[in-house]
């Protein structure tokens, strides 16, 4: 297998993450978005959509999507689980693994496309009232990230799984992506400290 990936962009370093949490080493080549890499016939023969990451299997085929290629590298290496072990965590995780996907990941992803200078080759039009709009949406999701937290270790459990993983992620987004994070949210501070302790999560 190959994994294509950009080393500062989000979504590869969901996958990087989560391989590191399984213990699996996969061969890696980069890709530099800022050089339009992605662009170019080579990599776009890999994938059509021309982001970041892929994953080429031993067969040829390739597969796309962050959290495809993390449940692809589970049903490989189902230890640790971080998609949950039975069919009631697992469907938690896949719940908790969306609201944070889709009410904080995608808010801070936008807010950050369409903010900081270095991108604006990437995302053009730049939109900065987009990107003002998406900020207080990512905080209200970690206030209802900070009341759940109050009674459970991680996001979707006492278990670390994928769902941290993309808040995480998002979280450590939010410093260039102009996302304050607010003062009074001591369960999500405790989580975040914790999660950014791991060895996997550590730049």
């Amino acid at each position: 297998m190959l994994l294509y990936n950009t080393p500062l962009a989000p979504n590869p370093r969901r996958v990087r993450i989560f391989l590191a949490e399984k213990n699996v080493t996969i061969p890696v080549r980069d890709v530099n978005l800022l050089e339009q890499e992605h662009k170019q016939e080579s990599y776009s023969a890999i994938n059509a959509l021309e982001e970041v990451p892929a994953l080429v299997l031993d067969d040829g085929a390739t597969l796309t999507e962050s959290v495809a290629i993390c449940r692809y590298i589970e049903s490989l290496y189902p230890a640790p689980p971080l998609f949950g072990r039975n069919a009631r965590e697992q469907a938690f995780v896949e719940m908790w693994q969306r609201r944070v996907e889709f009410r904080l990941f995608i808010p801070v992803a936008l807010a950050f496309r369409h903010s900081h200078p270095a991108l604006a080759k990437l995302e053009s039009p730049q939109l900065p009232q987009l990107a003002e709009y998406q900020r207080p949406r990512a905080q209200q999701m970690m206030r209802f990230l900070d009341s759940e937290l109050a009674s459970r270790r991680f996001i979707a459990s006492d278990d670390f799984t994928i769902a941290d993983i993309t808040a995480i992620v998002a979280m450590d987004l939010t410093k260039f992506a102009g996302v304050d994070i607010p003062d009074d949210l001591p369960h999500l501070s405790r989580w975040r400290t914790e999660v950014s302790a791991r060895p996997s999560v550590v730049p």
